[in-house]
């Protein structure tokens, strides 16, 4: 994995890279990547509305800069996306920390400055929901149609996501899947296929690793997938050697920041998502004039978002809540809550006056 820029550019150059390079990582990179990829696209949305007709230009004054006189100027929803960015980095921020938060409570209440404060420990559905609310309230104070607004943004939502992905899978962040237990990690860091016998010894040579997020050791969850012959390892299980969060056992002979690897593959679930996310943000894309009405795109976006993320979770590693007979993560109820938002609205929304048909 490549945690730092120092890491990233070793492994492509083949080269020492002085420490200090490692100031820049590898995760603030992809998000502000991520961030950018989807001003452009809504950037370009925005435009397509306004040319429309369904995006109107706030009307304020402004004093030229020259003359000194104040003068009225239209200030298209296009023109404020640096701001509208801000606002949705801000309150998803905000509302990704705060639902991790809740998502691991025991965690917070230990320390609940650092766990608030801290770099790792994101909720992407706390980011969703906190920039969606905060968004609303900026739409309606500059007076943007917030249902336009929400068909526009819902392509580079879908795109931002994919790419901020990368990001978890990059630097290796902890966001990965569960075991697969046809893979183990050597000495050295490599990842190959286990013997038969091999994975359970390595359940029983380092227990601290795997009963520390499941209690037991019969609890791990694992699934035996081999890779087939046409797809790399890489594909089916990771170990995210020199991964940012210090997670597994030392490597040997390492030396540096970030010398642990995981002790047995994993699903490289941020990966999948990103390949997803990616697809979806296509088909978004290729269907915005599909729904003849406005906020029907973004119900559907919701929809494809809710799904992705809920059959994901099958085989990702979190904090399940104990409701009896079900124990759905988080990610699961929020996911599942979104499919059924995303279908209400594409059943009963209809606006209330314009001709629909002009809706995208």
């Amino acid at each position: 994995m490549y945690p730092d820029f120092q890491y990233l550019l070793q492994s492509l150059l083949g080269v020492e890279i002085p420490e200090w390079v490692g100031i820049f990582k590898t995760f603030g990179f992809l998000m502000a990547l991520a961030f950018v990829a989807g001003a452009m696209v809504i950037v370009r949305e925005l435009k397509r509305k306004e040319a429309a007709g369904l995006l109107l230009p706030n009307i304020v004054e402004q004093v030229d800069k020259k003359t000194g006189v104040k003068k009225k100027v239209a200030v298209y929803p296009h023109q404020k996306v640096t701001d509208i960015i801000v606002v949705a980095a801000i309150a998803g921020l905000a509302g990704a920390k705060i639902f991790n938060a809740f998502e691991t409570w025991q965690d917070f209440l230990q320390n609940p400055i650092d766990n608030l404060f801290s770099r790792s420990g994101l909720t992407f559905y706390g980011g969703l929901i906190g920039a969606g609310i905060a968004l609303y309230y900026y739409t309606k104070k500059y007076k943007i149609s917030f249902i336009h607004f929400a068909d526009a943004a819902a392509p580079a939502l879908m795109l931002a996501y994919g790419v901020g992905r990368l990001g978890c899978h990059f630097s290796g962040d902890g966001d990965w899947g569960i075991f697969n237990s046809a893979y183990i990690t050597r000495p050295d860091g490599s990842l190959v296929l286990a013997q038969a016998g091999e994975y359970e010894a390595m359940l029983q040579k380092v227990p601290g690793f795997f009963t520390k997020d499941f209690g037991a050791l019969n609890a791990v969850p694992s699934i035996h997938a081999v890779a087939p012959s046409w797809l790399p390892d890489w594909t089916y299980a990771m170990n995210y050697a020199h991964n940012v969060n210090h997670e597994g056992v030392m490597i040997a002979g390492c030396t540096g920041n970030y010398c642990s690897v995981l002790p047995v593959g994993v699903f490289p679930t941020s990966l999948y998502e990103a390949l997803a996310c990616t697809i979806l943000f296509l088909v978004i894309m290729a269907c915005r004039k599909v729904f003849p009405r406005p906020l029907h795109l973004f119900g559907f976006y919701l929809i494809l978002n809710g799904l992705e993320r809920f059959f994901i979770e099958k085989i990702r590693v979190n904090y399940e809540y104990d409701w009896g007979f079900l124990h759905p993560s988080q990610a699961e109820i929020i996911s599942s809550g979104l499919v059924l938002l995303g279908a209400a609205i594409l059943l009963f929304y209809k606006p209330r006056t314009g001709n629909p048909a002009k809706s995208q």
